[in-house]
């Protein structure tokens, strides 16, 4: 095919088995979720329950919830996927949210609500600040960019939970939002809400726990008696929590909840223009269309489970977590970062060049998440994980003798070249440029 004719759709319609088969196609060297060969970006819960969320999208696929009016069966949807999570997370009969596209935009939405609750209550803020640990998500950062809050970044502790007294120290006149994270991504570990939380409300600041991540995990934990600290709307102080259903919710992608105290609250997140020549325009979130489908599969996802299956799939999920934090602190030279308490964790070396042992993992199948400050690598553990364990502990083991003989072996993917390189950048804002061009290069059409 030649670069013109690539750089236009087909001239002519091709048949439905033929697309089918091409998508199955470009879909053959994508990562093994199902397998459980990859610890991110997928929550998968069983075929028979993606069997259903494939139904109940594709269901409500062409339908639209910006207009609740048209189709007050999402509207319902909502209605009911907001209130459930709200009970879940400690809140009361005065809780009150939406639902949204994802986490980044659930904490778009918290922090837009903060800057405009400080318009209206602080109109003496000119310039509008959060206090956020290091290890809050880049959703945050993102966030900030958007919508001209500035991020001040406070340290964390030994234990990677964020520092109290830098919190106490950086909260000041200008803090709009005091951010905790449960759990915080890069280490599975749950920030010290309530001591946070009860800073931001001496100080006249919101505060918000986000639990994207572990939103519809951690409460089932804590029934099920596992030691995790209080996080949600039963705690003082805060006052908004984020939570992705189409994580430990285990619904379609994307869904997610933001949950606010009340609807006083709320309503700093709606946006209305009334001069409008095509009529009154009202949004309760960043976007504008709303797909039926992702809604309708939170619904659905949330009436098969039910609190039985919520916790039956979180025992199973901490006890194959548990027995992969065991499995990698037996290996000589690896270690598990901080205490986390739920299936989120990470693990590095000090004897070795940990990003060797996820090049050698790579090229045995398995996808684990980079990261850095300090070097490590990342696990997600979902259901999936359960029968592959002792497969992955073993390829584990044998990964970190290599990394521990010396240097990289030829073969491997070089991703460890590639962090390290990066990580001892002094000009980080040279290393931001590198990254951008990345981002380029990835989505740049395929010429070859």
């Amino acid at each position: 095919m030649t670069e013109p004719e690539k750089r236009r759709m087909p001239p002519r319609g091709l048949p439905a088995d033929d697309v089918l088969a091409a998508m199955r196609d470009a879909a053959s060297d994508d990562a093994d979720w199902r397998g459980g060969r990859t610890f991110s970006l997928v929550y998968h819960a069983g075929d028979d329950h993606s069997a259903l969320l494939r139904d109940a999208y594709a269901m409500f696929m062409a339908e639209n919830g910006l207009s609740p009016g048209a189709f007050p069966s999402l509207r319902r949807f909502e209605a009911d996927v907001v209130r459930w999570t709200a009970t879940m997370l400690g809140g009361d009969e005065n809780a009150a949210g939406t639902m949204t596209s994802g986490g980044t935009e659930s904490i778009l939405m918290a922090v837009k609500t903060a800057r405009d609750w400080a318009r209206a209550e602080k109109p003496d803020v000119a310039e509008p600040e959060m206090v956020l640990p290091v290890t809050a998500h880049p959703a945050f950062d993102k966030a900030a960019h958007y919508l001209c809050v500035k991020p001040v970044k406070v340290p964390v502790r030994d234990d990677f939970r964020a520092d109290v007294d830098a919190v106490r120290a950086a909260v000041g006149r200008a803090t709009v939002l005091v951010v905790g994270s449960a759990p915080a991504y890069p280490h599975g570990v749950v920030d010290p809400i309530a001591e946070m939380a009860a800073i931001a409300a001496e100080r006249g600041s919101l505060f918000h726990t986000d639990a994207c991540l572990g939103g519809f995990l951690l409460p089932w934990l804590r029934r099920l008696g596992h030691p995790i600290p209080a996080f949600g709307l039963d705690v003082p102080g805060v006052t908004s929590v984020s939570a992705d259903v189409h994580k430990y919710g285990f619904a379609a992608k994307g869904a997610s909840t933001v949950i606010y105290r009340d609807a006083a609250l709320r309503k700093h997140q709606f946006f209305a223009t009334v001069d409008w020549p095509g009529g009154l325009y009202g949004s309760p979130s960043m976007t504008g269309t709303r797909p039926g489908g992702g809604i309708a599969a939170a619904w659905a996802a949330m009436v098969r489970l039910g609190e039985e299956g919520y916790l039956d799939l979180a025992r199973r999920i901490a006890a194959t977590a548990q027995r992969l934090k065991d499995g990698v602190a037996a290996v000589p030279g690896l270690k598990v970062l901080g205490t986390p308490p739920a299936s989120v964790f990470a693990f590095g070396s000090d004897t070795f060049d940990v990003q060797v042992v996820g090049d050698v993992m790579a090229d045995r199948g398995w996808h684990l998440d980079r990261q850095q400050l300090p070097s490590s690598l990342h696990c997600m553990v979902t259901p999936a994980h359960e029968p592959v364990a002792d497969a992955f502990l073993a390829d584990l083991r044998a990964a970190a003798e290599v990394a521990a003989a010396g240097p990289p072996p030829d073969g491997v993917s070089g991703m460890a070249a590639i962090y390290g390189m990066l990580g001892t950048v002094p000009d980080r804002g040279f290393a931001k440029d590198i990254v951008i061009d990345f981002l380029g290069q990835m989505l740049e059409v395929e010429r070859s």
